[in-house]
Protein backbone atom coordinates (compact mmCIF):
# COMPACT_ATOMS: atom_id res chain seq x y z
CA UNK A 1 0.00 0.00 0.00
CA UNK A 2 1.05 3.50 -0.64
CA UNK A 3 1.44 6.12 2.09
CA UNK A 4 -0.07 9.57 2.37
CA UNK A 5 2.47 12.03 3.81
CA UNK A 6 1.12 15.25 5.33
CA UNK A 7 3.67 17.58 6.95
CA UNK A 8 5.48 14.86 8.84
CA UNK A 9 2.48 12.64 9.55
CA UNK A 10 2.22 9.39 7.62
CA UNK A 11 -1.36 8.37 6.98
CA UNK A 12 -1.05 4.72 7.88
CA UNK A 13 -1.63 1.72 5.69
CA UNK A 14 -4.91 0.74 7.29
CA UNK A 15 -6.55 3.92 5.99
CA UNK A 16 -5.51 3.75 2.38
CA UNK A 17 -7.64 3.01 -0.65
CA UNK A 18 -5.55 0.54 -2.59
CA UNK A 19 -4.65 1.61 -6.11
CA UNK A 20 -6.72 4.77 -5.86
CA UNK A 21 -4.86 7.04 -3.46
CA UNK A 22 -1.59 8.50 -4.62
CA UNK A 23 1.14 9.63 -2.30
CA UNK A 24 0.95 13.30 -1.44
CA UNK A 25 4.61 14.28 -1.21
CA UNK A 26 5.15 17.43 0.81
CA UNK A 27 8.59 18.84 1.57
CA UNK A 28 9.67 18.21 5.14
CA UNK A 29 12.66 19.57 7.01
CA UNK A 30 15.80 17.76 5.94
CA UNK A 31 17.12 15.02 8.21
CA UNK A 32 13.62 14.15 9.46
CA UNK A 33 13.78 10.72 11.13
CA UNK A 34 10.62 9.85 13.04
CA UNK A 35 9.22 6.54 14.28
CA UNK A 36 5.69 5.77 13.10
CA UNK A 37 3.50 3.36 15.09
CA UNK A 38 0.34 1.73 13.73
CA UNK A 39 -1.38 -0.58 16.18
CA UNK A 40 -5.10 -1.21 16.71
CA UNK A 41 -5.99 -4.35 18.64
CA UNK A 42 -9.54 -5.70 18.68
CA UNK A 43 -11.65 -8.57 20.01
CA UNK A 44 -12.17 -10.44 16.72
CA UNK A 45 -10.62 -13.82 15.75
CA UNK A 46 -8.19 -12.36 13.24
CA UNK A 47 -4.48 -11.44 13.15
CA UNK A 48 -3.62 -8.73 15.69
CA UNK A 49 -0.83 -6.59 14.25
CA UNK A 50 1.59 -3.85 15.24
CA UNK A 51 3.43 -2.05 12.46
CA UNK A 52 6.61 -0.03 13.00
CA UNK A 53 8.11 2.24 10.38
CA UNK A 54 10.53 5.14 10.27
CA UNK A 55 9.52 8.29 8.38
CA UNK A 56 12.54 9.80 6.66
CA UNK A 57 13.21 12.60 4.21
CA UNK A 58 15.60 12.38 1.32
CA UNK A 59 18.61 14.59 2.06
CA UNK A 60 18.59 15.95 -1.50
CA UNK A 61 14.92 16.30 -2.48
CA UNK A 62 13.35 16.65 0.95
CA UNK A 63 10.67 14.19 -0.08
CA UNK A 64 9.22 11.94 2.59
CA UNK A 65 9.35 8.16 2.56
CA UNK A 66 9.28 5.37 5.08
CA UNK A 67 11.35 2.37 6.02
CA UNK A 68 10.23 -0.67 8.00
CA UNK A 69 11.76 -1.05 11.46
CA UNK A 70 13.00 -4.62 11.68
CA UNK A 71 14.41 -6.84 14.42
CA UNK A 72 12.62 -5.00 17.20
CA UNK A 73 11.41 -6.70 20.39
CA UNK A 74 7.69 -5.95 20.55
CA UNK A 75 5.42 -6.74 23.50
CA UNK A 76 1.88 -6.01 24.61
CA UNK A 77 1.35 -5.66 28.37
CA UNK A 78 -2.12 -6.75 29.56
CA UNK A 79 -3.49 -5.23 32.80
CA UNK A 80 0.04 -4.11 33.76
CA UNK A 81 1.03 -7.71 34.57
CA UNK A 82 0.88 -10.14 31.64
CA UNK A 83 3.45 -9.68 28.87
CA UNK A 84 2.64 -11.06 25.42
CA UNK A 85 5.49 -11.20 22.90
CA UNK A 86 4.91 -10.47 19.21
CA UNK A 87 6.81 -12.07 16.34
CA UNK A 88 7.90 -10.35 13.14
CA UNK A 89 6.09 -11.79 10.12
CA UNK A 90 7.38 -9.44 7.42
CA UNK A 91 9.67 -6.44 7.70
CA UNK A 92 8.24 -4.01 10.22
CA UNK A 93 5.10 -6.04 11.00
CA UNK A 94 4.75 -7.72 14.37
CA UNK A 95 1.92 -10.15 15.14
CA UNK A 96 0.56 -11.31 18.47
CA UNK A 97 -0.03 -15.06 19.01
CA UNK A 98 -2.78 -16.42 16.76
CA UNK A 99 -5.09 -17.13 19.70
CA UNK A 100 -4.87 -13.60 21.12
CA UNK A 101 -8.12 -11.64 21.35
CA UNK A 102 -8.64 -8.35 23.10
CA UNK A 103 -11.24 -8.35 25.87
CA UNK A 104 -13.57 -5.56 26.93
CA UNK A 105 -12.66 -4.08 30.31
CA UNK A 106 -8.95 -4.96 30.12
CA UNK A 107 -6.06 -2.53 29.59
CA UNK A 108 -3.32 -2.90 26.98
CA UNK A 109 0.02 -1.17 26.63
CA UNK A 110 2.55 -1.38 23.80
CA UNK A 111 6.26 -1.73 24.61
CA UNK A 112 9.02 -2.19 22.07
CA UNK A 113 12.81 -2.13 22.02
CA UNK A 114 14.80 -1.34 18.90
CA UNK A 115 17.99 -3.06 17.84
CA UNK A 116 19.96 0.00 19.04
CA UNK A 117 18.61 -0.44 22.56
CA UNK A 118 16.10 2.43 22.58
CA UNK A 119 12.82 1.56 24.29
CA UNK A 120 9.33 2.95 23.72
CA UNK A 121 6.12 2.67 25.72
CA UNK A 122 2.52 3.66 25.01
CA UNK A 123 -0.12 4.87 27.41
CA UNK A 124 -2.51 2.26 28.78
CA UNK A 125 -5.58 1.71 26.64
CA UNK A 126 -8.82 0.34 28.09
CA UNK A 127 -10.90 -1.71 25.65
CA UNK A 128 -14.37 -0.14 25.68
CA UNK A 129 -17.57 -2.03 24.81
CA UNK A 130 -19.32 -1.38 21.51
CA UNK A 131 -23.05 -1.78 20.82
CA UNK A 132 -24.18 -3.90 17.85
CA UNK A 133 -25.02 -2.37 14.50
CA UNK A 134 -28.79 -2.65 14.31
CA UNK A 135 -29.18 -2.04 10.59
CA UNK A 136 -26.98 -1.52 7.54
CA UNK A 137 -28.16 -0.17 4.19
CA UNK A 138 -26.13 0.54 1.07
CA UNK A 139 -27.78 3.09 -1.21
CA UNK A 140 -26.57 3.78 -4.72
CA UNK A 141 -26.02 7.41 -5.68
CA UNK A 142 -24.58 9.03 -8.79
CA UNK A 143 -22.98 11.63 -6.49
CA UNK A 144 -21.92 9.45 -3.57
CA UNK A 145 -18.21 10.24 -3.86
CA UNK A 146 -17.14 13.81 -3.07
CA UNK A 147 -16.20 16.11 -5.93
CA UNK A 148 -12.80 17.69 -6.52
CA UNK A 149 -10.83 15.08 -4.62
CA UNK A 150 -8.56 14.05 -7.49
CA UNK A 151 -9.50 10.41 -6.88
CA UNK A 152 -11.01 8.10 -9.47
CA UNK A 153 -10.65 10.79 -12.13
CA UNK A 154 -13.60 12.71 -10.62
CA UNK A 155 -15.81 9.63 -10.88
CA UNK A 156 -18.59 10.07 -8.29
CA UNK A 157 -20.94 7.06 -8.51
CA UNK A 158 -20.97 4.86 -5.43
CA UNK A 159 -22.89 3.39 -2.53
CA UNK A 160 -23.59 5.35 0.64
CA UNK A 161 -23.15 3.16 3.72
CA UNK A 162 -25.91 4.00 6.21
CA UNK A 163 -26.26 2.49 9.69
CA UNK A 164 -28.66 2.57 12.64
CA UNK A 165 -27.20 2.09 16.12
CA UNK A 166 -28.79 2.31 19.54
CA UNK A 167 -26.33 4.22 21.72
CA UNK A 168 -26.14 2.90 25.31
CA UNK A 169 -27.38 5.24 28.02
CA UNK A 170 -25.41 6.46 31.05
CA UNK A 171 -21.99 6.07 29.48
CA UNK A 172 -19.85 8.07 27.11
CA UNK A 173 -19.22 6.31 23.81
CA UNK A 174 -16.83 7.09 20.98
CA UNK A 175 -17.24 5.36 17.63
CA UNK A 176 -15.24 4.78 14.50
CA UNK A 177 -16.60 3.21 11.31
CA UNK A 178 -14.66 1.49 8.53
CA UNK A 179 -15.54 -0.65 5.52
CA UNK A 180 -13.82 -3.20 3.31
CA UNK A 181 -15.02 -4.32 -0.10
CA UNK A 182 -14.42 -7.82 -1.50
CA UNK A 183 -14.48 -7.83 -5.31
CA UNK A 184 -13.86 -10.95 -7.42
CA UNK A 185 -10.54 -10.66 -9.26
CA UNK A 186 -9.82 -12.74 -12.37
CA UNK A 187 -6.33 -11.41 -13.17
CA UNK A 188 -3.58 -12.23 -10.69
CA UNK A 189 -0.33 -11.03 -12.27
CA UNK A 190 0.99 -8.57 -14.83
CA UNK A 191 4.57 -8.70 -16.10
CA UNK A 192 6.14 -5.60 -17.62
CA UNK A 193 8.43 -6.59 -20.51
CA UNK A 194 8.35 -10.14 -19.25
CA UNK A 195 6.50 -13.41 -18.81
CA UNK A 196 5.03 -15.26 -15.88
CA UNK A 197 6.89 -18.46 -15.03
CA UNK A 198 5.62 -21.21 -12.78
CA UNK A 199 9.14 -22.72 -12.56
CA UNK A 200 12.64 -21.37 -12.66
CA UNK A 201 14.54 -21.33 -15.94
CA UNK A 202 18.13 -22.15 -16.84
CA UNK A 203 19.71 -20.88 -20.05
CA UNK A 204 21.12 -23.72 -22.14
CA UNK A 205 21.94 -21.85 -25.36
CA UNK A 206 22.29 -18.32 -26.71
CA UNK A 207 23.84 -19.18 -30.08
CA UNK A 208 23.23 -18.68 -32.88
CA UNK A 209 20.89 -15.74 -32.27
CA UNK A 210 18.36 -17.83 -30.33
CA UNK A 211 17.93 -17.97 -26.56
CA UNK A 212 16.93 -21.38 -25.23
CA UNK A 213 15.97 -22.05 -21.61
CA UNK A 214 15.31 -25.31 -19.81
CA UNK A 215 12.53 -25.49 -17.22
CA UNK A 216 13.81 -26.38 -13.75
CA UNK A 217 11.98 -28.29 -10.99
CA UNK A 218 12.26 -25.38 -8.54
CA UNK A 219 9.09 -23.24 -8.47
CA UNK A 220 9.20 -19.59 -9.47
CA UNK A 221 5.64 -18.19 -9.61
CA UNK A 222 6.93 -14.78 -10.64
CA UNK A 223 7.72 -12.63 -13.65
CA UNK A 224 10.75 -13.38 -15.80
CA UNK A 225 12.15 -10.48 -17.75
CA UNK A 226 13.68 -11.62 -21.02
CA UNK A 227 17.29 -10.46 -21.56
CA UNK A 228 17.87 -7.66 -24.03
CA UNK A 229 19.16 -8.74 -27.49
CA UNK A 230 22.09 -6.34 -27.07
CA UNK A 231 23.47 -8.55 -24.30
CA UNK A 232 23.92 -11.43 -26.70
CA UNK A 233 24.08 -9.78 -30.13
CA UNK A 234 21.05 -11.76 -31.19
CA UNK A 235 18.40 -10.85 -33.73
CA UNK A 236 15.33 -12.11 -31.85
CA UNK A 237 12.49 -9.71 -31.11
CA UNK A 238 12.68 -7.64 -27.92
CA UNK A 239 9.49 -6.67 -26.11
CA UNK A 240 8.39 -3.03 -26.34
CA UNK A 241 9.19 -0.90 -23.30
CA UNK A 242 5.59 -0.64 -22.16
CA UNK A 243 4.45 -4.09 -23.23
CA UNK A 244 2.68 -5.93 -20.38
CA UNK A 245 1.52 -9.53 -20.26
CA UNK A 246 -1.38 -10.27 -17.90
CA UNK A 247 -2.24 -13.69 -16.47
CA UNK A 248 -5.53 -15.06 -15.17
CA UNK A 249 -5.84 -16.43 -11.65
CA UNK A 250 -5.19 -20.13 -11.11
CA UNK A 251 -7.82 -20.31 -8.38
CA UNK A 252 -10.65 -18.11 -7.18
CA UNK A 253 -9.35 -14.77 -5.98
CA UNK A 254 -10.72 -11.66 -4.31
CA UNK A 255 -9.30 -8.16 -4.01
CA UNK A 256 -9.84 -6.52 -0.62
CA UNK A 257 -10.39 -2.77 -0.95
CA UNK A 258 -10.39 -0.77 2.31
CA UNK A 259 -11.90 2.63 2.97
CA UNK A 260 -9.72 5.73 2.78
CA UNK A 261 -11.42 8.07 5.25
CA UNK A 262 -11.83 8.32 8.98
CA UNK A 263 -15.43 8.42 10.20
CA UNK A 264 -15.90 9.21 13.90
CA UNK A 265 -18.75 9.99 16.26
CA UNK A 266 -19.11 11.02 19.90
CA UNK A 267 -22.38 10.66 21.79
CA UNK A 268 -21.66 13.77 23.87
CA UNK A 269 -24.90 15.43 22.70
CA UNK A 270 -27.00 12.33 22.08
CA UNK A 271 -26.18 9.93 24.90
CA UNK A 272 -28.58 7.02 24.96
CA UNK A 273 -30.36 8.01 21.78
CA UNK A 274 -30.76 6.26 18.45
CA UNK A 275 -27.99 6.99 15.97
CA UNK A 276 -30.29 6.83 12.95
CA UNK A 277 -29.43 6.75 9.23
CA UNK A 278 -25.84 7.83 9.82
CA UNK A 279 -23.73 7.89 6.66
CA UNK A 280 -20.50 6.16 7.65
CA UNK A 281 -18.81 5.74 4.26
CA UNK A 282 -18.95 5.80 0.49
CA UNK A 283 -18.02 2.72 -1.55
CA UNK A 284 -17.04 3.49 -5.17
CA UNK A 285 -18.97 1.78 -7.98
CA UNK A 286 -15.93 -0.07 -9.32
CA UNK A 287 -17.63 -2.82 -11.33
CA UNK A 288 -21.06 -4.02 -12.33
CA UNK A 289 -20.40 -7.36 -10.63
CA UNK A 290 -21.85 -8.22 -7.19
CA UNK A 291 -19.51 -7.72 -4.26
CA UNK A 292 -19.34 -8.20 -0.50
CA UNK A 293 -18.99 -5.28 1.89
CA UNK A 294 -17.91 -5.59 5.52
CA UNK A 295 -18.95 -2.69 7.77
CA UNK A 296 -17.10 -2.32 11.07
CA UNK A 297 -18.10 -0.26 14.07
CA UNK A 298 -15.31 0.16 16.63
CA UNK A 299 -15.19 1.57 20.13
CA UNK A 300 -12.52 4.15 20.94
CA UNK A 301 -11.09 5.56 24.12
CA UNK A 302 -11.58 9.28 24.67
CA UNK A 303 -7.93 10.11 23.98
CA UNK A 304 -7.88 7.93 20.83
CA UNK A 305 -11.02 9.72 19.63
CA UNK A 306 -9.33 13.10 20.10
CA UNK A 307 -6.23 11.92 18.28
CA UNK A 308 -8.07 10.51 15.27
CA UNK A 309 -10.27 13.61 15.20
CA UNK A 310 -7.10 15.66 14.72
CA UNK A 311 -5.95 13.28 11.98
CA UNK A 312 -9.35 13.61 10.33
CA UNK A 313 -9.17 17.39 10.48
CA UNK A 314 -5.71 17.55 8.94
CA UNK A 315 -6.23 14.94 6.21
CA UNK A 316 -9.86 15.38 5.18
CA UNK A 317 -11.11 18.81 6.17
CA UNK A 318 -8.44 21.11 4.83
CA UNK A 319 -10.01 23.97 2.98
CA UNK A 320 -7.66 26.01 0.83
CA UNK A 321 -4.84 28.51 0.83
CA UNK A 322 -6.09 30.09 4.03
CA UNK A 323 -5.54 26.90 5.98
CA UNK A 324 -2.44 26.74 8.10
CA UNK A 325 0.28 24.16 7.54
CA UNK A 326 -0.72 21.00 9.44
CA UNK A 327 1.58 19.97 12.28
CA UNK A 328 3.11 16.58 12.96
CA UNK A 329 0.69 14.60 15.11
CA UNK A 330 2.48 13.06 18.06
CA UNK A 331 0.63 10.06 19.44
CA UNK A 332 0.61 8.16 22.72
CA UNK A 333 3.97 6.38 22.38
CA UNK A 334 7.14 7.86 23.89
CA UNK A 335 10.83 7.08 24.26
CA UNK A 336 11.25 5.93 27.87
CA UNK A 337 14.67 7.60 28.15
CA UNK A 338 13.92 10.69 26.04
CA UNK A 339 10.30 11.89 26.29
CA UNK A 340 11.13 14.82 23.99
CA UNK A 341 11.55 12.52 20.98
CA UNK A 342 8.54 12.74 18.67
CA UNK A 343 6.78 9.49 17.84
CA UNK A 344 4.00 9.60 15.26
CA UNK A 345 0.97 7.35 15.16
CA UNK A 346 -1.12 5.74 17.86
CA UNK A 347 -1.57 2.50 19.74
CA UNK A 348 -5.15 1.84 20.71
CA UNK A 349 -7.65 -0.95 21.29
CA UNK A 350 -11.34 -1.30 20.53
CA UNK A 351 -14.16 -3.81 20.44
CA UNK A 352 -15.77 -4.27 17.03
CA UNK A 353 -19.29 -4.96 15.81
CA UNK A 354 -19.14 -6.22 12.22
CA UNK A 355 -21.82 -6.74 9.57
CA UNK A 356 -21.29 -8.30 6.13
CA UNK A 357 -23.59 -6.99 3.41
CA UNK A 358 -24.13 -8.64 0.02
CA UNK A 359 -23.98 -5.83 -2.53
CA UNK A 360 -25.84 -7.07 -5.60
CA UNK A 361 -25.68 -3.62 -7.27
CA UNK A 362 -29.09 -4.12 -8.86
CA UNK A 363 -30.03 -0.52 -8.02
CA UNK A 364 -26.93 0.92 -9.73
CA UNK A 365 -27.38 3.09 -12.81
CA UNK A 366 -24.96 4.54 -15.28
CA UNK A 367 -21.51 3.12 -15.97
CA UNK A 368 -19.16 1.57 -13.42
CA UNK A 369 -15.66 3.04 -13.07
CA UNK A 370 -14.20 -0.04 -14.77
CA UNK A 371 -17.11 -0.52 -17.15
CA UNK A 372 -16.11 1.39 -20.28
CA UNK A 373 -12.93 1.84 -22.33
CA UNK A 374 -12.05 4.63 -24.72
CA UNK A 375 -9.76 3.63 -27.58
CA UNK A 376 -7.96 6.78 -28.76
CA UNK A 377 -6.94 5.08 -32.03
CA UNK A 378 -10.31 4.73 -33.75
CA UNK A 379 -11.78 7.15 -31.16
CA UNK A 380 -14.49 4.78 -30.05
CA UNK A 381 -15.85 3.77 -26.66
CA UNK A 382 -16.83 0.19 -25.90
CA UNK A 383 -17.92 -1.74 -22.78
CA UNK A 384 -15.38 -3.68 -20.75
CA UNK A 385 -16.27 -7.35 -20.11
CA UNK A 386 -17.31 -8.08 -16.54
CA UNK A 387 -14.28 -10.23 -15.71
CA UNK A 388 -11.95 -7.41 -16.80
CA UNK A 389 -13.68 -4.49 -15.08
CA UNK A 390 -11.83 -4.63 -11.75
CA UNK A 391 -8.49 -4.91 -13.55
CA UNK A 392 -9.39 -1.93 -15.72
CA UNK A 393 -10.64 0.08 -12.75
CA UNK A 394 -7.25 -0.23 -11.03
CA UNK A 395 -4.92 -0.09 -14.04
CA UNK A 396 -6.90 2.01 -16.54
CA UNK A 397 -5.81 -0.48 -19.18
CA UNK A 398 -7.21 -3.76 -20.41
CA UNK A 399 -5.34 -6.97 -19.58
CA UNK A 400 -3.15 -8.23 -22.42
CA UNK A 401 -2.90 -12.00 -22.80
CA UNK A 402 0.51 -13.41 -23.64
CA UNK A 403 0.66 -14.03 -27.40
CA UNK A 404 4.25 -15.15 -28.00
CA UNK A 405 7.67 -15.68 -26.41
CA UNK A 406 10.79 -13.98 -27.71
CA UNK A 407 12.88 -16.98 -26.67
CA UNK A 408 12.48 -20.77 -26.51
CA UNK A 409 11.53 -22.80 -23.42
CA UNK A 410 12.14 -26.54 -23.21
CA UNK A 411 9.46 -28.07 -21.00
CA UNK A 412 7.16 -26.11 -18.71
CA UNK A 413 3.79 -27.06 -20.16
CA UNK A 414 1.24 -25.07 -22.10
CA UNK A 415 1.53 -21.31 -22.32
CA UNK A 416 0.28 -18.94 -21.15
CA UNK A 417 0.18 -20.31 -17.60
CA UNK A 418 -2.14 -19.20 -14.85
CA UNK A 419 -0.86 -17.13 -11.91
CA UNK A 420 -1.12 -17.63 -8.18
CA UNK A 421 -3.51 -15.56 -6.10
CA UNK A 422 -0.96 -14.48 -3.49
CA UNK A 423 -2.50 -13.71 -0.06
CA UNK A 424 -1.85 -10.19 1.20
CA UNK A 425 -3.59 -7.27 2.91
CA UNK A 426 -5.28 -6.51 -0.40
CA UNK A 427 -5.91 -9.98 -1.84
CA UNK A 428 -7.07 -13.42 -0.74
CA UNK A 429 -7.65 -16.82 -2.37
CA UNK A 430 -9.95 -17.80 0.52
CA UNK A 431 -13.66 -17.46 -0.04
CA UNK A 432 -14.82 -14.55 2.14
CA UNK A 433 -17.44 -15.37 4.74
CA UNK A 434 -20.78 -14.23 3.32
CA UNK A 435 -19.77 -14.49 -0.35
CA UNK A 436 -22.49 -15.69 -2.72
CA UNK A 437 -21.85 -17.37 -6.07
Amino acid sequence: MRVLVIAGFIFLNSLLLTACVDRLDINLPQHTNIIVVDGILNNLPEPQLIQLNRAQTDSVTGRAGFKAITKATVEVIVDSTQVITCHETIDGRYQLPSDFRGKVGHTYQLHFKLSDGKQYLSTKQLMQPVPPIDKVTLRFSLTSLPANTGLLEEFRSGFDVVVDVQDPANQRNYYRWDWSLYEKQDWCQSCNRGYYMTNQLKMVSSYPNILIYQTQPEPSESCFEAPSPSLFGGNYTSLPVFFINSYVCRTQCWDIIPNSKINLFSDAYSNGGLIASRNVGQIPYYTENPALAEIRQSSLTADAYRYFSSVQEQTQNTGGLADGQPAALVGNVHNTANPQEKVIGYFTVGAISSVRYWLDKKDATGIAYGGTYYDPGPKVTFPVPGEQQLFFAFHRALPTVEAYLNFTILGGGIRPPTALCVPSDSRTPNRPEGWRD
